[in-house]
């Protein structure tokens, strides 16, 4: 209706469940909003299908210079976004974009030969608290102390069943969030150089699901100006019992000159009805509540998310600007390293009773992690 995209396709693996998300989609957007056009081509393209790489076909039919997004499991963010970026396509994955290090690395080579960009959606870049607290950051001085706690309801476990604890952690898919933030906040300031993974269990467990319960990332970091320390917990967990708000999300800065508190989960707006009783909602993410009869959530943090991943590669295609244009402002494959060091490193100490692993950089960038090992190693 906008004019900011044309053909669409959607993937999956399973062709049996293709009906019940067009029921879903036309029941949620096509019965809700007035002109929301959902014409769109499926892959895979035959309903009783089960098809692992049906990707593959959907990416082949699209030209050099569309666009892909990619919401999967997290493990297997790396081989659909390889062959994406390969295929010549701008590329947007859900964070953690990747799970180590060195996929982080190929991603970025690919991304560099095939001159597309590739961005990591994490839409708390675009909250406007979020910001402007990181503009705030600038003039606090050296990095001293943050904490932040990312939660889901446990009936999330349920709903993740089939790949949490084996594909994926809840480290990587809510500590992610803040240590995003955090680097975006650091960058030319600081970096972290130790983490250290904790964790609490039993929840998931009494479920059949074996996979931490809560998970805390301690990490140690160094700023670059001089050579101060400076201390960061990470914590998320997916066992908090139903609250006000599907999410609690919240952090404290502090730096030498000043601290920052947010708590994101809580805007100062509530509601409550008979069907679904108190809530705590914040239309700053995603206004869902159509205004005459229209989608209005287009100034939503969460829509803007990726409307500024499709103008910057409509810019890109033009020749206005260059892929490199784009570091400074979204959260591309080119700036996202320290993150992915961090979230892996914590699951490499998680998995070997908790001893620190130290992030190591001795290329030319300063920001850019090259390997991780076990911080007493001789």
């Amino acid at each position: 209706r906008r004019g900011k995209v044309g053909r669409i396709g959607l993937c999956g693996t399973n062709g049996s469940k293709l009906p019940e998300i067009r029921s879903h989609m036309d029941r949620c957007i096509k019965q809700n909003y007035k002109d929301m056009d959902l014409t769109m081509e499926y892959w895979p393209t035959d309903e009783n299908t089960v098809k692992r790489d049906a990707y593959k076909g959907a990416i082949d039919s699209f030209e050099p210079g569309d666009c892909c997004t990619i919401f999967t499991p997290d493990d297997t963010h790396f081989t659909i976004a390889l062959y994406a970026i390969n295929h010549g396509l701008h590329t947007i994955v859900t964070k953690p974009i990747v799970k180590t290090l060195d996929e982080h690395m190929k991603l970025y080579e690919a991304a560099k030969r095939a001159g597309v960009l590739v961005m990591v959606e994490v839409h708390k870049r675009f909250d406007p608290i979020y910001v402007d607290a990181r503009d705030r950051i600038k003039n606090m001085g050296e990095f001293g102390y943050m904490y932040s706690y990312m939660s889901q309801p446990k009936h999330q476990l349920d709903t993740f069943r089939v790949w949490a604890g084996k594909g994926s952690d809840i480290s990587y898919y809510l500590n992610s969030h803040h240590v995003d933030f955090h680097e975006w906040a650091m960058l030319g300031k600081s970096r972290p150089i130790r983490v250290t993974g904790t964790c609490s269990n039993g929840v998931a467990l009494k479920k059949d699901i074996c996979t931490e319960d809560t998970i805390t990332l301690t990490v140690q970091w160094k700023n670059l100006k001089d050579g101060s320390l400076g201390l960061a917990v990470y914590t998320s967990s997916w066992v908090a019992p139903k609250s006000d708000v599907h999410s609690q999300q919240r952090f404290f800065y502090m730096g030498h000159k000043g601290e920052i508190n947010v708590d994101q989960a809580h805007r100062g707006y509530t509601l409550s009805t008979d069907d679904d009783g108190y809530k705590s909602v914040n239309p700053l993410f995603m206004k869902y509540t159509p205004t005459n009869g229209y989608f209005s959530g287009q100034n939503g943090y969460g829509y803007k998310s990726f409307e500024s991943f499709v103008d910057a590669v409509k810019k890109i295609n033009s020749n206005l600007s260059s892929v490199e244009d784009f570091d400074s402002d979204l959260a591309t494959i080119n700036t996202t390293f320290m993150t992915t060091a961090i979230l892996e490193a914590g699951r490499l100490s998680l998995d070997n009773d908790s001893i620190p692993y130290s992030i190591i950089y001795d290329g030319p960038n300063e920001h850019m992690p090259t390997k991780l090992i076990p911080a007493f190693q001789k």
